[in-house]
């Protein structure tokens, strides 16, 4: 799908510097102070429009959470979000998560959420994929020990080729699902795309890993 420009994003972010954060680099290693507490932190790479992220906020008020999200076009969605629901425990990030080294430092995050990836199916475009070991790598330079990655896609090949991936990396195993809305999970927080993917029949993969 095209995604639509929107000329007006970029200046609408710059006027919400409280919760679009204009230079992440200054909060490496002090994301506390950002929040002025020691909750833990979890992050969503690629965010959207930020459904997941200010629904788990909601429901997790001794959590402070971070989207990241590249795309000026899509954030503005989610910074609407945050705007009507005023929470003090979520912020957004408008930038690459092959950048995630230079605003994390280590132990910062306590759980990183990959929700509807883009898949690249193409062997050529591997590299790109969000589970692939290059990324996997990043995440465990900002994660605590025990910190965990939580994975949805309605993708069955990336969901496969995640799995092989966590596995050859040496990743935990903690959770598996085949058709997440099918089965006994409690307290899921659906994406836009999930409800979109969902309502079609697609089943829905999910999975949680653990370094250690």
């Amino acid at each position: 799908m095209r995604l639509r420009h929107k000329p007006w994003a970029k200046e609408k972010i710059a006027n919400y510097p409280q919760y679009v954060i204009q230079n992440p680099e200054q909060y490496n290693g002090n994301w506390k102070e950002l929040f002025e507490n020691n909750n833990p932190v979890h992050i969503e790479v690629g965010t959207g429009k930020g459904r997941f992220v200010t629904e788990m906020a909601k429901a997790n008020p001794d959590i402070n959470y971070i989207g990241i999200e590249l795309q000026e076009s899509v954030i503005v969605a989610a910074l609407d979000r945050l705007i009507e629901a005023e929470l003090p425990n979520v912020k957004l990030l408008n930038t690459n998560g092959e950048d995630l080294q230079k605003f994390f430092g280590k132990a910062d995050v306590d759980r990183i959420y990959l929700n509807f990836s883009d898949p690249w199916p193409k062997n050529r475009h591997e590299k790109r994929r969000l589970t692939h070991e290059s990324f996997l790598r990043i995440y465990e330079e900002i994660l605590k020990n025990n910190g965990e990655i939580h994975f949805k896609t309605d993708n069955r090949g990336l969901f496969e080729y995640s799995l092989v991936s966590f596995s050859e990396y040496g990743l935990g195993l903690k959770y598996v699902s085949l058709d997440l809305h099918k089965s006994d999970f409690e307290g899921n927080i659906m994406t836009e795309y999930e409800e979109k993917f969902s309502a079609k029949g697609h089943p829905i993969y999910r999975c949680e890993v653990i370094y250690s």
